[in-house]
């Protein structure tokens, strides 16, 4: 059973991510490190004793729909009110709505164990999380006063409404409509697909984030709109008052997070008895509701970033696990009796360090990102001009080469596993599972990679992400310079991996340009693994300069998986005309 890795998290945002720095220079107020290891280990304590025993009932008995309403499978009701009354979903909430207020480094790290323990578990609060801060930063403050507080706490789960039959990834063909009412709410009608916790047992109330069009808005998404849509009205005094329009009309039958309620929701359909429509209110101002919901999307993109790392974490486990439990064969460097523990097999140990080392370099990835966000909000004037490209350069490496990694890793987890793996018995398959939804939703990995090359490159004046390349290159400096022994080629492998970068960074914004960009577009996904790879390594290299047992497993990686940099290079920089050209017959006539 997964147990949560503490001391690697607590090692990972100390001295990869930054987060030691930022305490001793006091950007983190009087936070000490005393108190991130009691929160870490705490945190830990009830990832592993409470939520990962609930994980297995959770994949097998799934979340039912019955007359409107969802019910969760066993003990999840029960486990989420200790949750909240354990105030982990405060974390780094608002003080003045009752959070505490932690930065974001803390709220991932322990995103992670909450994911690793039960996937369909922690994305649930997710959506809470990012309605917070999505009110928090547009919402009017008699909305606040109303809602915050009791999101903040989880007496009340948010959700995170976008996407329609016809509208997936493009926000700009929704059709949800509202209708002014006269009195400063509205009415809302249509319906929306892929409602993740659209309606549960967990909470008495349920506050959804709805994107719509009013009457006469502009085409495309400059005429989308952000709405409260509430499940129960609430009174002046917060109690809760009459149902509104709203209700879940099916539950989706996924590969995997099957206790994680995927919705049907229907706005304005007359549910119950109720005056056709259902109340909100505006958000933000009338047509610019992408902007707000993209406050809760970017929260939402690093938290998913945190499930890749997650599942990768908790399949890591349970494959080392099983290899050394699992006897097959003879092995040379094994002198026990009998067959030998399948870890003893070079093979399978290829594979498990594999595992070890992508499940850390997202790790970093991820967590160097919540660093980045957190030293914005504790910066003024270009400091936190430079922090904010940073956390926008590394959200969607965070959200893509993670996610893809949770699948990846997750599959080699199947692999160690054998046979075994593909029964269901062993709970190897649970996570591969799992995993698979984390490079789909909250914007595809594509669609990341498409901002990454688009968006994230012209940073700075397309300066920024080359003073990053330059800081990762300094690792590797430190790495050559250093006295240690067990580098091997560590360090002419990152720098080749960065010279590779480089090169391909260059080549795209020459394309961006000049104009061309679906060349640079073909480019794009190759290009985000490239970049979070290279520097995955140094992160791996910063770790093994810090703590010499890291050494082996940064070796490893530089010598055994960073030359595909070089193979990424020359897809980015040549792919695109036979891409272009092979492209041709696959579109139908």
């Amino acid at each position: 059973m997964y147990r949560a890795p503490v001391e690697d998290i607590a090692f990972t945002l100390k001295h990869v991510a930054g987060m030691k720095s930022a305490i001793d220079t006091g950007a983190f107020g009087d936070l000490s490190e005393d108190l991130v290891d009691a929160v870490l280990g705490e945190a830990g304590r009830f990832a592993s004793e409470e939520v990962a025993p609930l994980y297995k009932i959770g994949d097998e008995h799934g979340a039912v729909l019955g007359d409107g309403a969802v019910t969760t499978p066993p003990g999840w009701k029960e486990l989420y009110r200790r949750w909240i009354e354990g105030g982990w979903n405060a974390l780094s909430g608002p003080e003045e709505y009752g959070g505490q207020a932690l930065p974001t480094m803390l709220g991932v790290a322990a995103l992670e164990m909450w994911n690793s323990a039960a996937m369909a578990f922690g994305i649930g609060p997710t959506l809470t999380m990012g309605a917070v801060e999505a009110l928090d930063k547009h919402a009017s403050e008699e909305l606040k006063a109303t809602y915050l507080a009791k999101l903040v706490s989880g007496e009340w789960m948010g959700t995170m409404n976008l996407t329609e039959p016809q509208a997936g990834s493009d926000l700009a063909a929704l059709r949800a409509r509202a209708e002014p009412a006269g009195d400063g709410t509205y009415r809302l009608f249509g319906q929306k697909i892929f409602i993740t916790y659209g309606e549960h047992d967990f909470t008495d109330n349920i506050i959804h984030l709805v994107l719509a069009r009013l009457p006469d808005a502009p085409a495309g998404t400059r005429g989308i709109s952000l709405f409260l849509v509430p499940k129960f009205l609430v009174g002046d005094d917060g109690s809760l008052g009459a149902r509104n329009d709203v209700f879940c009309s099916g539950l989706e039958h996924k590969l995997g997070i099957h206790a994680s309620p995927t919705c049907t929701m229907i706005y304005g359909d007359g549910f119950q008895g109720a005056r056709p429509g259902a109340i909100g209110w505006l958000i933000g101002e009338e047509n610019k509701g992408l902007a707000c919901m993209f406050t809760m999307m970017n929260n939402a993109r690093l938290a998913v970033g945190m499930q890749g790392v997650a599942v990768a974490e908790a399949a890591t486990q349970k494959a080392i696990a099983y290899s050394n439990e699992r006897r097959q064969g003879k092995a040379a460097d094994y002198a026990g009796a009998g067959m030998a523990p399948i870890v003893h097999h070079p093979d399978v140990q290829r594979n498990l360090l594999t595992m070890k080392a992508l499940t850390q370099t997202a790790r970093a990835i991820s967590y160097s990102c919540a660093h980045a966000i957190d030293m914005a909000r504790a910066s003024s004037g270009d400091e936190a001009a430079h922090w904010r490209d940073r956390a926008n350069l590394l959200t969607p490496l965070a959200k893509a080469f993670s996610t893809d990694v949770g699948v990846e890793v997750a599959s080699l987890g199947v692999q160690v596993h054998g046979g075994m793996g593909f029964i269901e018995e062993t709970g190897a398959a649970a996570y591969y599972r799992d995993a698979r939804i984390a490079p789909i939703y909250e914007g595809t990995n594509g669609i990341q990679a498409i901002d990454l090359v688009t968006r994230k490159l012209p940073l700075g004046g397309g300066e920024h992400v080359h003073g990053y390349i330059d800081e990762l290159a300094g690792i590797a400096n430190a790495v050559r310079t250093s006295n240690l022994e067990g580098f091997g080629r560590t360090a002419d492998t990152l720098d080749q991996a960065l010279s590779d970068l480089t090169q391909a960074t260059r080549f795209l914004q020459k394309l961006s340009a000049e104009g061309r960009t679906e060349e640079a577009l073909a480019g794009a996904t190759p290009y985000l693994r490239l970049i979070s790879l290279a520097a995955g390594g140094a992160y791996l290299a910063r770790a093994a300069l810090a703590d010499q047992g890291r050494i082996a497993l940064c070796r490893f990686f530089a010598e055994n998986l960073l030359g595909e940099a070089s193979a990424l290079k020359e897809r980015v920089i040549d792919g695109a005309v036979s891409l272009a050209a092979a492209a041709e017959a696959l579109i139908s006539a």
